[in-house]
């Protein structure tokens, strides 16, 4: 059977930007975003006789995406950690078209371990349910309400009362 290379192409361009944003809320840097949503092309397009049938292909990409951003995480150059230096400020002013705000959350977001900040970007960002994060992930409902309760109570306490953080449904 021939690959439908024109419908691999359509599905993909339609969703690249969507794919990104979320790989790099995943991981915090456009560069592994890049990397991660590669990976996620390569096995889409070799799989995509399959995959092109299923109910909802965007969960196969999730879950590739999810799965090369866990597999980065345990490396253990990754755990090395360079000197950070100040980047150029652009605004003019605090809070300038609420930039401060986003650099806060993502790097609040940066902070926390790979799972606990996989859950929270799949159920806000993603607006995926608890059940739908669980299978994602490949845990228990009950997994996922824990690791998002401790995530949010990491977020809380960092931002100080900000008020930054959505309320856990």
């Amino acid at each position: 059977m021939a690959k439908d290379v024109g419908g691999f192409r359509e599905f993909a361009a339609s969703r690249m930007d969507g794919w990104r944003r979320t790989a790099y809320l995943l991981c915090g840097d456009w560069h592994a975003a890049d990397d991660m949503v590669s990976a996620a092309l390569t096995g889409l397009y070799r799989h995509w006789d399959r995959v092109s049938r299923m109910e909802h292909p965007d969960a196969y990409v999730r879950t590739s995406m999810l799965r090369a951003m866990l597999n980065e995480r345990r490396r253990p150059w990754r755990r090395e950690r360079s000197v950070e230096f100040l980047p150029e400020q652009a605004a003019t002013g605090p809070g300038a078209d609420g930039v401060d705000q986003y650099l806060d959350v993502t790097a609040l977001l940066a902070e926390l371990p790979a799972r606990r900040r996989a859950v929270l970007v799949l159920r806000y960002f993603c607006d995926l349910s608890v059940e739908e994060t669980a299978a994602e992930l490949g845990c228990s409902t009950g997994t996922v309400k824990s690791q998002t309760s401790r995530a949010l109570e990491a977020l809380r306490a960092r931002l100080g009362g900000a008020g930054l953080v959505a309320e856990e449904a």
